[in-house]
């Protein structure tokens, strides 16, 4: 399954099933929102709009974030080469650091970047999308049951205010600091072994070109280590790590993140 969320040409917030047809995906029929998007379960009860669905190519639709977390949770510097690169050792536990659900961006919409930063990078990700409450995954536990699907994430960070803050936050929370879509879907599993590319473009040029098999931490080993400390809520998401090639971005730019099977994350960048 896959599906998308985007805003009707009369303004209202709907879902949509995605297939892949001819090369391009398509919104194909109308999907009920997920439980953890009240705004918009409750809408569609008062919704007394006659707007027939059509399906539509991704590209011309107003595109939203296809999740509504209470918290985005991330797993920092999870590639050893990611991690050189910016002169840090590679960590001996997950490195967690959480950016706020306002930071979140659709794909098609504007990065901004802030005035009081010098520099703003790009960093492309797989991210897990949570699809059940779980809390202490047990060893034995098969994480997939818990997952929803993946999607992308572009981890955008101001990197001056990163460092000379000494923690994250301010770095990584700006408004629209947290692209993802363009879509959900479960129809990848990169547990069962096989390899998932994550590839950013700058304005047609390749940056970064890695793959999940480069994890430091697993996917299933971040979700028993994250579950140990905290509950996981449906929706919530997990960008899991950039490879290396991070790199800054200025106003006019264009960054495409494209991970197999999730087709392009895609956003311009101005200054605010």
């Amino acid at each position: 399954m896959k599906y998308c969320k985007y805003l009707s040409p009369s303004g209202i917030a709907r879902y949509a099933f995605v297939k892949e047809q001819d090369g391009a995906f398509w919104a194909v029929g109308p999907m009920v929102a997920p439980e953890e998007d009240l705004a918009v379960r409750l809408a569609a009860l008062e919704d007394r709009s006659t707007e027939a669905f059509v399906a539509a190519p991704l590209t011309s639709l107003s595109l939203l974030p296809p999740v509504t977390p209470s918290k985005i949770l991330c797993v920092g510097r999870n590639y050893s080469e990611h991690a050189a690169e910016l002169g840090n050792e590679v960590p001996k536990e997950p490195l967690l650091f959480l950016k706020p659900p306002s930071s979140l961006l659709a794909s098609g919409h504007t990065i901004r970047m802030p005035a009081l930063s010098k520099r703003v990078d790009y960093e492309g990700e797989l991210a897990i999308v949570i699809g059940r409450r779980c809390r202490s995954l047990g060893p034995d536990e098969d994480v997939r049951q818990y997952i929803r699907g993946y999607t992308i994430v572009n981890d955008v960070t101001a990197r001056d205010i990163q460092k000379s803050d000494g923690q994250w936050t301010r770095g990584k929370g700006w408004d629209t600091f947290c692209p993802s879509g363009p879509f959900v879907s479960d129809e990848i599993d990169p547990l069962n072994g096989t390899s998932v590319s994550v590839t950013t473009r700058l304005n047609g040029a390749v940056k970064q070109n890695g793959s999940t098999a480069d994890l430091i931490f697993p996917i299933d080993f971040l979700l028993r280590y994250i579950t140990a400390f905290t509950t996981l809520e449906p929706g919530d998401l997990i960008p899991t790590g950039t490879p290396s090639g991070v790199g800054p971005v200025q106003p006019g730019d264009t960054v495409e993140v494209e991970v197999t099977g999730l087709g392009v994350l895609r956003n311009t960048v101005a200054a605010d």
